[in-house]
């Protein structure tokens, strides 16, 4: 298992809106976890009504379930992984043209997972999705750039530097596999692969198209 702690790959700006990304995310679990604690149906209801439902399409809830979280192991391997990756992506395209690749990319990532599972009533929730399209540009746009990973080896533990390229490549390659290993399976939750794959997918094509793209 290898995880992502840091990286070598210097800041060019300030990544205000990776900041403000994160900043919205944990506010909005900080509600929605004492919204759990004081009414449990009401967490619920509110995940229902702003998480995206396939089988009850909401253009909507497509947006607003990019700032939910389904607990806090989820959130906070999301933010990380937003922390380490995403300043240097939101620093090759600029503040405004970033914003608009995380929207994108979340976008891809809802509408794949709907593709696959369309008549799904469980919400989708979580910023993984887009998340997974900034590991995709950052893979394209920094392959060599060194990455600090832990690894858990049997029972061993250690640390080590390899490049982007592997790291991003081993993520995306595990999403896949486990994305084609749920194939036909009638799950009651989880997590939903091909958000993963569909934003990876995602922000790797979008990487020459936002080359071209100018904001004034």
């Amino acid at each position: 298992m290898l995880f992502p702690y840091k990286d070598d790959n210097p800041r060019v700006l300030v990544p205000y809106v990776t900041y403000g990304i994160i900043a919205i995310n944990v506010l909005v679990f900080i509600f929605q976890f004492n919204l759990g604690m004081s009414n449990p149906i009401g967490e619920e209801n509110f995940i229902y009504r702003f998480g995206f439902v396939p089988a009850n399409f909401s253009f909507i809830a497509i947006f607003t379930s990019m700032f939910l979280h389904g607990g806090f192991s989820h959130i906070m391997g999301n933010m990380w992984f937003l922390w380490v990756f995403g300043d240097n992506v939101e620093g090759v395209l600029g503040h405004a043209k970033y914003a608009l690749f995380y929207i994108l990319c979340g976008l891809a990532a809802t509408i794949s997972q709907l593709l696959i599972n369309p008549g799904s009533t469980i919400p989708m929730v979580g910023a993984s999705g887009a998340i997974a399209g900034v590991l995709g540009m950052y893979m394209i746009r920094f392959p060599n750039a060194n990455v600090h990973v832990f690894a858990f080896i049997i029972i061993f533990f250690t640390t080590f530097r390899i490049p982007a390229l592997f790291v991003l490549g081993f993520w995306f390659f595990n999403q896949l596999t486990s994305g084609l290993t749920s194939l036909g399976f009638d799950t009651t939750g989880g997590v939903a692969w091909f958000a993963h794959i569909g934003g990876f997918v995602a922000g790797v094509m979008l990487n020459q198209a936002f080359k071209h793209i100018r904001f004034e």
